[in-house]
């Protein structure tokens, strides 16, 4: 999960869109991991795993769009995206946290310096 947290921040440090090709292949390594540990993820990998695919989710919502000729395919990511945020937010609300205590962790884990372990 460290290895896509970090993978993610440098994405989201960079001037420049990435490819499509890119862009699905972070994806798909994100769901597979979620898909694969759904049942055994700690509360730090439920937020790591609700960050990146908010983010996902958000940048796939705006490159669909766009129009171009893969905005079927951002719109797939958006929804399968969307389906893993429902998941991993319904789990934090489970643990007691509230929508503001999550926004205000989502703007701390944007800003915070993020190093590979």
């Amino acid at each position: 999960m460290q290895d896509l947290y970090v993978e993610i921040h440098g994405y989201l440090n960079m001037d420049d869109e990435i490819p499509y090709e890119e862009f699905d292949k972070f994806y798909k390594k994100v769901i597979k991991y979620l898909n694969d540990n759904s049942e055994n993820l700690s509360e730090d990998e439920v937020w790591k795993g609700l960050f990146m695919v908010e983010n996902i989710l958000s940048n796939a919502d705006s490159r669909m769009k766009e129009k171009d000729s893969k905005a079927k395919k951002y719109k797939k990511i958006a929804e399968r995206s969307s389906l893993w945020s429902q998941n991993l937010a319904t789990r934090l609300y489970k643990l007691g946290y509230k929508e503001d205590e999550i926004n205000n962790r989502f703007e701390q884990m944007f800003e915070e310096e993020v190093v590979q372990q």
